[in-house]
């Protein structure tokens, strides 16, 4: 799997694979497969990068001028284009390990 910017290239990629990535693109939301598929893929995905978002996929800029006018599909709509998927929003648990107190070893 390549990425480089506005594009997602795979080659035998399982649907898992692809919704870790898509984890990790900062769309501010982690993805999870429920698409039940199991088959590898080869895919290209190319969408224009919507560069008001930050890392926590906020939409605020810096400078907080308005955005630009995007001229091509955003990855959620080419991801449901180009590959037939669907990213819906939805409230979901999801497993965390929580740490609620830490302390330094002590010296023996």
């Amino acid at each position: 799997m390549s990425i480089r910017r506005g594009q997602l290239t795979g080659q035998g990629i399982s649907i898992g694979d692809l919704v870790q990535m898509l984890s990790q693109l900062q769309l501010g939301r982690i993805v999870l497969d429920k698409t039940g598929l199991k088959a590898k893929y080869d895919f290209t995905l190319q969408w224009t990068p919507d560069t008001n978002h930050g890392p926590t996929g906020s939409r605020q800029r810096a400078d907080n001028t308005p955005p630009p006018e995007s001229s091509g599909p955003s990855i959620f709509t080419t991801i449901q284009e180009q590959l037939g998927l669907k990213l819906e929003s939805q409230t979901t648990p999801v497993e965390m390990l929580m740490i609620d107190h830490a302390e330094r070893p002590s010296e023996i």
